[in-house]
């Protein structure tokens, strides 16, 4: 049977499973396949896949017959993500949320530890708190793009929906770019980019992460690249002032309270990408405004290079990334 399939490289599969999955555009009824390099993946929608900016094609695929999936158990579509081999739920109803633990784990979805949320993000290091529902070990290893994250949801903090905006970002590195990555958690910013030939300087606030960001970056391969700073941003990068060709504020809500941080750090020629969540009647001014009041008193320029929204946050609110060259003449 031909089926329309978006193609991708093998080391993007599981991203592009997820993102299609996230935007109900995954056929689960037809088997993904890999020929010469590349995944297939099955989706119900070539059009709106094609919008969503994919390579569609037709295919020649097979029925699925894989394990059952939960749907067939429970008589819905619950919600889950996976994070390497924990299983993310999220459901208000404790009595909900075991009956699609359960059924996760009869279905035989590959996992180890099925958590349901049990807390919004908090605190200094943006963790949350989790019931676990089966299995007990909170840390995993997740694979994006080529590359392996070690971490532990419960010391640090990591969302698996933002793979595809990651990879956006860091396939704008060349070789040889001086990138200050200022909140980088486990890594999936600066290593990806330190792969690319970035020479990277990551900082982050949380001990947890910067001691899986070390352990990231030699199981990847790009330890000699990146350099650690634990601590806040603003008070451990005095020594690498007009140092940073890139500049990464992946901290939506406050990401702008560094903004005077990141000029300090930039070159005389810089990008940086600052991540906002604003109401969607204005989601790109505040931020815009924000980097003119922190770069133009300084001698900069200021060209914005891309609008770009990420995913929506809340009801009309909008998770969107600024891309800002900021250059002095």
């Amino acid at each position: 049977m031909s089926t329309p399939c978006v193609r991708a490289p093998l080391e993007s599969g599981e991203a592009t499973r997820q993102a299609l999955a996230e935007h109900d555009l995954l056929d689960g009824d037809r088997e993904i396949a890999v020929e010469d390099g590349d995944i297939y993946v099955p989706v119900v929608d070539a059009d709106a896949a094609r919008d969503a900016g994919y390579d569609v094609v037709d295919r020649v695929t097979a029925e699925r017959d894989g394990p059952t999936p939960p749907a067939e158990i429970l008589g819905f579509e619950p919600t889950y993500e996976r994070l390497g081999d924990v299983v993310i739920i999220d459901e208000d109803d404790p009595d909900r949320a075991r009956e699609i633990a359960d059924a996760i784990v009869e279905s035989d979805v590959p996992c180890e530890t099925v958590v349901n949320r049990a807390s919004k993000v908090s605190g200094e290091f943006r963790v949350r708190e989790w019931d676990v529902l089966y299995g007990d070990d909170t840390e995993t290893v997740h694979r994006e793009y080529g590359h392996e994250f070690a971490l532990d949801i419960a010391e640090v903090y990591f969302s698996p929906r933002l793979a595809t905006e990651r990879h956006r970002v860091t396939e704008q590195v060349n070789d040889g770019e001086r990138v200050v990555d200022m909140f980088a958690g486990v890594g999936p910013f600066a290593i990806p980019m330190a792969a690319r030939g970035g020479d990277v300087l990551a900082c982050d606030v949380n001990p947890a992460a910067i001691r899986y960001l070390r352990e990231n970056a030699e199981r990847n391969g790009v330890a000699e690249r990146i350099t650690l700073l634990e601590g806040d941003v603003r008070e451990t990068t005095a020594d690498y002032d007009g140092w940073a060709d890139r500049v990464v504020m992946n901290l939506p809500h406050s990401a702008d309270d560094f903004l005077d941080t990141a000029v300090r750090l930039a070159s005389d020629d810089c990008v940086l990408h600052l991540y906002d969540i604003q109401h969607e009647d204005d989601p790109f001014g505040p931020g815009e405004r924000a980097i003119r009041e922190a770069a133009e008193p300084a001698g900069y320029e200021v060209e914005v290079l891309t609008r770009h929204e990420v995913r929506s946050y809340a009801p009309h609110e909008l998770n969107v990334c600024l891309d800002v060259r900021i250059h002095r003449s």
